[in-house]
C-alpha cells in the first residue's frame, strides 16, 4: 500500500502574478508513494498524513547540479586567494589528511545545510564515496555521486574506480546515481579523459567535470594543446549530452555553439565564481543558443554556504549589472535553472508541481516577514527572502523537514563541533 499525504489549502502558484494568497489559488495537494497524485484534492480526501497548508505556497525544490559535498567542513579555512593557490597550498594538502569518516559527517553537515535550504538533490564531485552514498541514504535526498578520476591516483586505484561504475545498479539505490567524474584537464591527462568518456558511454552515467573556469585554465591548455578547453575536450571526443560541465566562463561564441551542438549542460556557480574572481558567465549567449542551463554552489570553502535560493538572486544581480540591463535574467529563468533545469539534465521527473511528476517539493511561510506583501511569488522568493521561510522540504514523497526540523540535525553539529575547531 503507498504511503498518501494530503496538503490543504496551500497556495500554488500557477496563475502569475500572484496578488494575494487568498485570491483563488489555494489547493489541496496529494501525494501517493513518491508521485504527484492530484494537485486539486477534495478536502476530505483520506491520507496518511495530513499537512496544514494554510498561508504557505508549494514550490520546486532546488537541484543543485555541482558541489563538493563534504568539504563542508573546510568552511572559511582557506578565504581571499586565487584559485590555484587555495587549491595547491591550502585544499589539497588539508584534503590528504581526511580520514572516510571525515568525508561521512562532512557530507552529513552539508546535506543537512542543502534541506535546510531547499535542496533535494546535489550532484557532487569528491572522494571516499562510499562515505558519501552512505549519508545520503541516511538523510532521505537525491545525489549524483561523482566517481573522481585524477592523474595523480595509482594505476590499481583507476581500475578500482572503473570496476565501481561497472558494476554499478541504480535498481539497489533508488536515490543515488554515480556518474564518471574526470576532475578537469589540468589533473587529468588525455588518455584519462578519453578514457573516462568511454567509460562513461559503456556505463550510461553522466560525466562531470570542471570546464574553463579560469584564464588561466584556458592559457595553460593553449600552452599544451595549441586549442581552448571547450574545442580540446571536443576534439578528443568527449563531450556529449550526457556531460555536465562546471563553471564554463572562459568562452567565446564558437565554443558555446561547441557545447550547444554536443547538448552539454552548463552549470553556472555564481558566488563561487565572483569569490574566486573566476569571471563573468556568458549567460546571454548561452541562453541564445537554447543550452540547458543549470546552477550549482560548488563547495563551502569556495562559496562559502551551499544555498541555492542565495545563487539565484546572484545571478540575476550579476547579470544586471554586468550588462547595464535590468531587464536582462528574470527572476522566472533563474528559478527555472535552480529547478527544472537542473533535474532535466539527470533525468529526473521532476523539478515542477505537477500531476504525475514526482514529488519534491518545498512549503514556504506566507507570513515571513520577507514573503509580505506578495504581489509576486517568484520575485520574491528570488529577490527577497532567504531560507528560514522553508517549513517543510519532501522529497521523492517523503518529508525530509518539517516546521524547520530535519531529523538527527543535533547530532550532526554536535559531532562538527567536536572534529572541527
Amino acid at each position: 500500500m503507498l504511503q498518501t499525504i494530503l496538503i490543504k489549502n496551500v497556495l500554488l502558484n500557477r496563475i502569475k502574478p500572484v496578488t494575494s494568497k487568498a485570491n483563488g489559488n489555494t489547493t489541496n495537494i496529494l501525494i501517493e508513494g513518491n508521485r504527484f497524485k492530484n494537485l486539486h484534492a477534495a478536502p476530505d480526501t483520506k491520507a496518511d498524513i495530513t499537512i496544514d497548508g494554510s498561508d504557505m505556497a508549494i514550490l520546486p525544490p532546488f537541484y543543485n547540479l555541482h558541489t563538493h559535498a563534504a568539504m563542508d567542513i573546510l568552511r572559511g579555512y582557506a578565504d581571499d586567494m586565487p584559485l590555484f593557490e587555495w587549491l595547491n597550498e591550502h585544499i589539497w594538502p588539508f584534503e590528504a589528511k581526511l580520514k572516510p569518516d571525515d568525508i561521512y559527517w562532512g557530507t552529513r553537515l552539508a546535506i543537512l545545510e542543502m534541506i535546510k535550504s531547499g535542496t533535494v538533490f546535489f550532484n557532487d564531485m569528491y572522494f571516499e564515496i562510499d562515505e558519501t552514498i552512505r549519508a545520503v541514504e541516511e538523510m532521505g535526498v537525491r545525489a549524483a555521486i561523482g566517481v573522481t578520476m585524477m592523474e595523480n591516483h595509482q594505476l590499481a586505484v583507476r581500475e578500482e574506480k572503473f570496476d565501481l561504475l561497472r558494476n554499478w545498479s541504480d535498481n539497489d539505490h533508488r536515490r543515488v546515481m554515480l556518474t564518471t567524474a574526470p576532475h578537469a584537464i589540468y589533473t587529468c591527462g588525455e588518455q584519462l579523459l578519453r578514457d573516462c568518456a568511454r567509460l562513461a558511454a559503456e556505463t550510461n552515467t553522466h560525466l562531470h567535470i570542471h570546464v574553463s573556469e579560469t584564464e588561466q585554465e584556458v592559457t595553460d591548455c593553449l600552452k599544451a594543446h595549441d586549442t581552448t578547453p571547450v574545442r580540446y575536450l571536443d576534439r578528443i571526443g568527449l563531450l556529449g549530452p550526457n556531460v555536465v560541465a562546471a563553471h564554463v566562463v572562459h568562452v567565446d561564441k564558437e565554443e558555446i555553439q561547441i557545447l550547444k551542438r554536443r547538448g552539454v549542460t552548463v552549470v553556472h556557480n555564481p558566488c563561487s565564481n565572483m569569490k574566486l574572481a573566476s569571471g563573468i558567465f556568458h549567460f546571454a549567449d548561452m541562453m541564445a543558443e537554447g543550452i540547458n542551463v543549470a546552477m550549482g554552489t560548488d563547495g563551502s570553502s569556495s562559496n562559502n554556504n551551499l544555498d541555492m535560493r542565495e545563487e539565484m538572486k546572484m545571478a540575476t544581480m550579476l547579470a544586471k549589472v554586468s550588462t547595464g540591463d535590468p531587464t536582462c535574467l528574470s527572476a522566472q529563468t533563474v528559478l527555472d535553472w535552480a529547478t527544472v533545469n537542473g533535474a532535466r539534465a539527470f533525468g529526473i521527473d521532476a523539478g515542477v508541481i505537477a500531476e504525475g511528476k514526482l514529488a519534491d517539493a518545498l512549503l514556504v511561510s506566507l507570513n515571513h516577514e520577507r514573503m509580505v506583501p506578495c504581489y509576486n511569488l517568484t520575485s520574491n522568493w528570488v529577490y527577497a527572502t532567504d531560507s528560514s521561510c522553508i517549513d517543510t522540504v519532501i522529497c521523492d514523497g517523503r518529508i525530509i523537514m518539517q516546521h524547520r526540523h530535519v531529523d538527527g540535525e543535533e547530532d550532526i553539529i554536535n559531532e562538527i563541533r567536536k572534529r572541527y575547531k
